[in-house]
């Protein structure tokens, strides 16, 4: 059998020279003879299965000393640079051949590599492959030698170099690559084979990883066993870690007398960040920028899924047996809410169901026993099968069986290339493409190694999906469970990153079809020379019965200046990560181009990029070039592709970033804060400005009526306990509840506890949301849905009737059907204050517009009582003068004093001048105040 090994050797001439035999090619807008070899038909290379590949070494090589094997990973903002290091000696009698293979993942590009012998120094360039061709071919009479060449590892590549030495040599070996991580189901895990081979003095693993938001956690993993399960140390700041794996020689033996390594698997580093809620995270850096958005606490959209199983032949045995292990779990994780069908197909095409069914607990079971009872055998009508199933979502759709609110798509699973029906491959992805509708996504599983995975990756990234290759061995089902545990749960749907105009330029993928949870969407960009001090983002997105409209905001140049100080930080990991993104989506559109001339174009912009940011990729090089007595000396590094595999996940054109939306719903004018304080107020000297006459409640918690008619403001205090939940506005003509829950302070002051408003909610019953603001998060609850935010940014959201304005760290606005609008204020104190603690304060417009049924301790007010003041005369504090007041039929004692208005100066607040109703407000409330304590936060207020 045909290995995917790449064939070197490397003759001791009287100087250096170096041959690459490269297997596997891309092919090209024009084909030469090696081309035309490839393409004399479907080009087909052999490889091995999974469980027949052969061993891998890090070093290779008889009678050799290695004395060191160092990898080192710098991880900044998800994006790693890894250098692999070794230094070996020949330390036979003979002349021999010495390699350096390392394992990379497939998604990594090699930006590097260099090599000495014997003192002279290889260095490694990126070139545009033809260029680096014909430079490598002068020297190509003089020796061969090697370079990349992919195998059929799960998740890996593998760099394979060799050179043949004399006794006595030295040869230090270092190669550079770079990869974005990728959030999956929560965690980014970097992973690193660990496979030297033999013993080695000094071998050591350093990962250095910076989230300027914070690392939430950092764990690592390992399959090189249990001896090394104590050997790892990570040390964890908040937004620093530091990975170390050192084991002695001792330490790496297999027992304690053995010569052989016990080194030999995969040492995973996995770690998550903290998020400030569903805030987006914008970084800028180096005349770059990059977004990042991975909300969470959202409930899932509803799912219609059509699940497509291929049943030939071919599956026959363990490749069925996993498939429908993973099929029954699969269908047990459907929710009440998702609708599903499941197409099998070989030289036939049969339906479970004909259409879309409700995933209830019966129709489940019938599913399943369907699948146990499939028996693969015959062809395979891909083309037939997939055209079906999307005439299932298209006939649902149409008959109003799909709820705008849900995702749909379509789930492939197949282990071979068509052989019934429509066989061409381009061809059946027009047809899909053709009856495909932009709601509709379509997902590629492609079982082992005979199917044509290049095919089910551009059938995929045409029909906004993805694909991913299932390795037919012993965990086939898991990895199925795994891929179906991504795309799940669905959260949001058609998102959007924008940014203000003229701020930005050259953006990555801005608009994405779906967010599942525990993913991450990534936007990078360059910046445009501006005088702008920071830069903002506007994202845009469609929730379970919510739009969201969420801004973020960075500073220009404050991570940069952060970065400087990191002894370990990856400083350029903005400008490389902007590449990395580019280069992979436009690798994808190439592969989607429907005319030569079109991928001529974007080759074009591949190359240029490639060269510039010095990456490996499918169409450039890496010539490594060395002087010895002043004759060049060059080694090529070339990568092949695997026309099994596919280069890459990513999809999307490329283009220019589209008019920002601003943002849609404005606070009323009353939120909106005054101006900045004057001179006077600035020296501390407190002027009487009243922001605008509204009704408010702040602090410990003083109440604030204003009474147009009466052009006067009331106030009075409630001194209640903590947990207790006070009734503001019970409206049942217009379904509005608002009610406060109190919150006491640390400890007693003047033997009482003073007491705050720690929770305010809104509840709306006629459309059945409830908005809850606490001190920590604002939760939007409708029905089962929980829709959970952070003061960490700001935000717009829409739900129905309601409009929720989040800003960051101050305040949020709800407005209902415009007729209702309510602004809550945040008050931070210092955590470690003895006393005090987080509260809330409510501003209230005095346009509300409330049914004649409203009350509570503010709503009874929206129908202004008559009020008189009289006998105002000295008090017994000069600066309060005090009267007698009659509303309500009472006469009551009160006070001139002042409370104040946070809206302007959450600090010091301005004064508000107003007549103070004592004992609770008793006799200026309708009844007791105690009257005005409810069970819950969403109950109404019965009568008095």
């Amino acid at each position: 059998m045909k290995t995917p090994v790449l064939l070197c050797a490397l003759l001791f001439l009287q100087s250096w020279a170096f041959e690459f035999i490269i297997d596997g090619e891309w092919e090209s807008e024009t084909l030469g003879p090696l081309d035309q070899y490839h393409h004399s038909g479907r080009y087909r290379r052999n490889v091995l299965t999974s469980e027949e590949e052969e061993d891998f070494e890090a070093i290779k090589g008889n009678d050799i000393t290695v004395k060191s094997y160092k990898v080192e990973s710098r991880i900044t903002s998800r994006f790693a640079h890894t250098t692999v290091k070794s230094s070996v000696v020949n330390s036979g009698p003979k002349a021999q051949s010495i390699g350096f293979n390392v394992q990379i993942p497939k998604r990594a590009f090699i930006n590097n590599f260099t090599m000495n012998v014997n003192g002279i120094t290889f260095v490694g360039s990126v070139k545009e492959k033809t260029v680096a061709r014909n430079l490598y071919a002068q020297a190509r009479a003089r020796g061969k030698a090697a370079g990349i060449v992919r195998t059929n590892s799960q998740a890996m590549e593998t760099f394979k170099t060799e050179v043949h030495v004399p006794p006595g040599s030295k040869v230090e070996f270092e190669l550079h690559y770079q990869e974005m991580m990728q959030r999956k189901l929560g965690v980014y895990q970097h992973t690193l084979h660990l496979q030297p081979g033999r013993l080695v003095p000094l071998l050591q693993v350093d990962v250095y990883i910076y989230e300027p938001k914070g690392i939430k956690f950092v764990t690592t993993s390992n399959t090189l066993g249990e001896q090394f399960s104590e050997l790892t140390r990570i040390t964890h700041t908040k937004d620093k870690a530091h990975v170390v794996f050192k084991p002695t020689l001792q330490q790496q033996r297999k027992c304690e007398n053995c010569t052989d390594s016990a080194v030999d698997g995969v040492f995973t580093v996995n770690y998550d960040v903290e998020r400030e809620g569903n805030a987006g995270e914008l970084q800028v850096s180096d005349g770059h920028f990059i977004q990042f958005f991975a909300p969470s606490d959202l409930p899932p959209l509803s799912k219609n899924i059509v699940f497509v199983i291929d049943v030939s032949g071919s599956m026959w045995g363990l490749k069925m047996k996993q498939t429908v292990e993973a099929m029954k779990a699969i269908l047990d994780d459907l929710l009440l809410d998702d609708s599903f069908s499941i197409i099998d197909f070989n030289h036939n095409v049969r339906c479970w169901n004909e259409d879309l069914v409700q995933a209830s607990s019966i129709q489940v079971d019938e599913a399943k026993k369907y699948v146990q009872s499939i028996k693969p055998n015959g062809g395979t009508n891909i083309n037939e099968a997939l055209l079906r199933a999307v005439q299932m979502l298209v006939r649902a759709s149409n008959q109003g069986l799909i709820s705008p609110g849900s995702v749909s798509m379509i789930i492939l699973v197949s282990d071979g290339d068509p052989t019934v029906g429509e066989i061409k491959l381009g061809t059946i992805q027009k047809n899909v493409k053709r009856v495909m509708r932009e709601e509709f996504s379509l997902f590629s599983l492609g079982i082992g190694f005979d199917v044509d995975f290049d095919f089910l990756e551009r059938i995929a990234m045409d029909n906004r999906g993805v694909a991913q290759r299932i390795y037919a061995n012993h965990d086939a089902a898991e990895q199925l469970k795994t891929f179906y545990s991504q795309v799940s749960s669905p959260l949001l749907k058609s998102i959007t990153i924008n940014f203000p105009d003229n701020t930005v330029s050259n953006l990555t993928q801005n608009r994405f079809d779906k967010f599942f949870s525990g993913s991450e969407l990534i936007v990078a960009g360059k910046l445009q020379p501006s005088d702008l001090t920071s830069l903002q983002s506007f994202t845009t997105a469609s929730a379970a019965n919510m739009y969201l409209h969420i801004k973020t905001e960075a500073d220009i140049h404050e991570l940069d200046s952060v970065l400087s100080t990191h002894e370990h930080s990856f400083t350029g990991f903005a400008r490389q990560m902007w590449a990395y993104m580019t280069v992979n989506q436009l690798l994808a559109e190439r592969s989607l181009a429907s005319t030569s001339a079109k991928k001529r174009r974007i080759t074009q912009r591949i190359v240029a990029l490639a060269v510039e940011h010095q990456f490996v990729t499918p169409l450039t090089a890496m010539l490594v070039e060395g002087e010895d007595d002043g004759k060049a000396e060059r080694l090529i590094a070339d990568s092949p592709r695997d026309s099994k595999h596919g280069c890459c996940s990513a999809t999307t054109t490329i283009s220019g970033p589209p008019p920002v939306q601003q943002l849609v719903y404005s606070n009323p004018p009353w939120v909106q804060p005054t101006p900045a304080p004057t001179p006077k107020e600035a020296a501390g000297v407190h002027e009487s400005i009243i922001p605008g006459h509204i009704t408010t409640v702040d602090s410990d918690p003083h109440f604030i009526i204003y009474l147009p008619e009466s052009k006067m403001d009331v106030c009075f205090n409630i001194d209640s306990k903590p947990g207790h939940i006070l009734n503001l506005i019970s409206d049942p003509g217009t379904g509005v509840t608002i009610n406060g829950q109190l919150v006491g302070a640390k400890k007693m002051k003047n033997n009482k506890i003073n007491t705050y408003f720690g929770t305010i909610s809104i509840y709306s019953k006629t459309d059945g949301v409830q908005v809850i603001v606490g001190t920590n998060r604002i939760n939007l609850m409708e029905g089962k849905n929980n829709h959970s935010f952070s003061w960490g940014a700001t935000a717009e959201l829409a739900l129905k009737r309601m409009r929720v304005t989040i800003v960051k760290g101050e305040h949020v606005t709800v407005s209902i059907d415009g007729k209702i609008s309510v602004m809550v204020l945040l008050h931070r104190v210092w955590k470690k204050h003895p006393v005090q603690v987080d509260f809330l304060g409510i501003y209230m417009s005095n346009d509300n517009k409330y049914s004649t049924q409203v009350h509570g301790l503010i709503g009874q007010f929206a129908q202004e009582p008559k009020v008189k003041v009289y006998g105002v005369h000295e008090g017994a504090d000069p600066k309060k003068k005090e009267a007698t007041m009659e509303v309500k039929g009472n006469k009551l004692a009160v006070t001139r004093g002042w409370q104040k208005d946070y809206r302007r100066d959450k600090k010091r607040g301005s004064d508000v001048y107003c007549w103070f109703i004592h004992n609770n407000g008793k006799g200026f409330i309708d009844g007791s105040y105690t009257s005005y304590i409810l069970p819950q936060l969403d109950s109404f207020l019965t009568a008095l």
